[in-house]
């Protein structure tokens, strides 16, 4: 069960290290995650692409909207890859990169970044 709070968000960027510079372009999806017994119920609840700066311009979720409870954002980096030549990338390995995260206190900002390159990706718990 989510809790509503009155503040706390959001926030992404997604940086093409195999190039040195932001990743454009890239869709992302955030999901909130519940459970019915033992189905996982996964609902939509924001969508953005990334700005020339690898970011995006509002929060995923903000403006008081974000609960307790488990997310996941989707970057699906595969139309990103598909637009750069292959010689230039490598053969990218991943289509979608999902990261599944706990917010814990939803009066804290909670940044989620994506290093991506055709071979591998990371993530941190940004600031």
């Amino acid at each position: 069960m989510m809790t509503k709070a009155s503040a706390g968000r959001i926030t992404t960027h997604v940086l093409d290290t195999s190039r040195g510079i932001p990743a454009d372009g890239v869709a992302i999806e955030l999901y909130a995650l519940t459970w019915d017994e033992d189905k996982e119920i996964r609902t939509k609840i924001a969508e953005s692409i990334t700005n020339l700066d690898g970011r995006l311009d509002p929060p995923l979720i903000g403006n008081g909207e974000l609960s307790k409870g488990i997310y996941e954002i989707q970057f699906n980096v595969e139309n990103y890859y598909a637009q750069r030549p292959l010689e230039e990338m490598g053969q990218p390995l991943w289509g979608v990169v999902p990261i599944r995260f706990t917010v814990s206190d939803a009066t804290i900002h909670y940044h989620i970044p994506l290093l991506i390159a055709p071979g591998g990706y990371s993530t941190y718990r940004g600031s």
